[in-house]
């Protein structure tokens, strides 16, 4: 019987079988972080357990690390507390642990693929929902919950129903100024925020395989966003080339006994999967959001839709409508902005500050808008700094920050004041998400750099294109 690439790595992890219940799932790496694992060890400590597998698990701080001067005591008592915790914990049990000022520091589904630890044909969890960022990678990844991680540090292994299995094919070629995150959005906004729940995707089709590691990253990280339990895309060449050489893949004869298996990680001709769904590239247009949840999203030229025009509830689409301050019809392109944040695990990599570059470079920041530019890590900071981004970066009138989460999410200094309007390339745009009473706009890079120098919602094909 023809196998997809999710019964493969799931069923080869699957520790028992429970009757008619959920397996129990082997984890073959744990990523934490300062925010959700300090309960966890409490609980593995109040029932006098201990790490089985340290050498599984990795520790960096990302959500309320400050992203300047870093050099400094974080100030807020809460992020110290949660940060010193997650330092003397990883100590305490002998997990490797990466901080501020470490060199390997930077976001969680940032730093585990580009340091060789997110490999294909893995099983990865985290307590954090965009743990399907790794997913790129043809790894099955979700987040857990806190009582999960507790389960995951102390038996390495968590217990977990089986997802249905849907595939989502993109046919065809992207047009200019459209990227990765504006096939993530698009696909959202065609499948709802919930049109997934209960399915673990797999993204294929030309778009897909013409993707760079980067942007196969971004797609897979907004899998949560329509309800999946994660998404994932076959490795390949670009895969493969992309993990050589790095700090924790294997070497030499591990290497080659791991691309033996690793080539055997696609879709069989004739496999089945649950349910089935088809686009064309040609239908994407740069996206961006225009209410409270991920799946309010369409082309950027487009107008808001009308409540008659659309399923679900009339009172909820117009109480969204009325906390972003927009209504029926409205225009998107124009619309001025406050604020525009460049980073977190969606769109904090090298490649997504090549886009905002190719846009800014030889323009400057519209005096109306504050930007926030914060790299996913020290390492995307130093590739920043090699490829000469920062001086077109400081030319532009913007500032680099420092590694961190930031502005995705109101747990750290970077808050969008309230009443505020920002263009994000995060990944949620719920009510006060990037800070109290805060409206945010979800976008891709390009949209971002566009809106950023004109000092209004504006479709980056227009600036590409002159």
């Amino acid at each position: 019987m023809a196998n997809t690439l999710f019964d493969k790595v799931w069923d080869s992890h699957v520790v028992r079988q429970v009757k008619d219940g959920p397996d129990v799932f082997f984890i073959d790496r744990h990523f934490i972080h300062e925010v959700t694992s300090p309960v966890a060890f409490l609980g593995l400590e109040s029932r006098g357990n201990s790490v089985v597998y340290p050498a599984r698990t990795f520790a960096t701080a990302d959500h309320n690390t400050p992203t300047i001067n870093q050099h400094l005591p974080v100030a807020d008592p809460l992020s110290a507390n949660q940060l010193n915790a997650l330092e003397s914990n990883a100590a305490k049990h002998g997990i490797s642990h990466w901080g501020l000022g470490d060199k390997n520091n930077g976001i969680v589904h940032v730093v585990g693929p580009e340091n060789g630890i997110t490999l294909p044909g893995a099983t990865i969890v985290c307590g954090d929902s965009h743990t399907s960022t790794h997913g790129a990678f043809g790894a099955i990844a979700f987040g857990i919950g806190t009582s999960e991680v507790e389960m995951v540090l102390s038996t390495q292994c968590i217990m977990q129903p089986k997802p249905k299995k849907r595939r989502i094919n993109v046919r065809g070629k992207l047009g200019i100024g459209v990227t990765p995150k504006d096939v993530a959005l698009f696909i959202i906004a065609k499948q709802t925020t919930s049109g997934a729940t209960g399915y673990f995707v797999e993204y294929a089709g030309d778009v897909f395989e013409d993707m760079s590691m980067e942007g196969r990253m971004t797609v897979c990280n907004l899998s949560i966003e329509m309800g999946a339990r994660g998404g994932m895309i076959a490795p390949d060449s670009k895969t493969f080339e992309y993990l050589k050489g790095r700090a924790q893949t294997p070497k030499g004869a591990d290497w080659d006994k791991a691309m033996t298996y690793w080539e055997t990680l696609y879709t069989e001709e004739g496999a089945e999967f649950d349910e089935e769904f088809t686009y064309e590239a040609s239908e994407i247009e740069p996206m961006i959001t225009y209410g409270t949840n991920p799946g309010m999203g369409m082309g950027v030229t487009k107008s808001i839709p009308t409540a008659e025009s659309l399923e679900g509830g009339v009172d909820t689409y117009k109480k969204s409508l009325g906390y972003m301050s927009f209504n029926e019809g409205d225009s998107m392109v124009g619309k001025e902005i406050d604020f525009v944040f460049l980073g977190s695990c969606t769109n904090g990599r090298i490649e997504d500050f090549r886009a905002f570059c190719s846009i800014v470079e030889g323009r400057q920041k519209a005096e109306n808008v504050t930007a926030w530019l914060v790299p996913g890590s020290h390492k995307v900071v130093d590739q920043i700094k090699a490829e000469g981004l920062d001086t077109i970066i400081t030319a532009a009138g913007f500032v680099l920050r420092e590694p961190g989460c930031s502005a995705c999410l109101a747990m750290n200094d970077d808050k969008i004041p309230s009443g505020k309007l920002s263009v994000s390339t995060s990944n949620r745009n719920f009510e006060g998400r990037q800070g109290p009473g805060s409206r945010t706009l979800l976008a891709s890079p390009l949209v971002a750099a566009a809106s950023a120098v004109e000092g209004v919602v504006t479709d980056p094909r227009t600036l590409l294109t002159a």
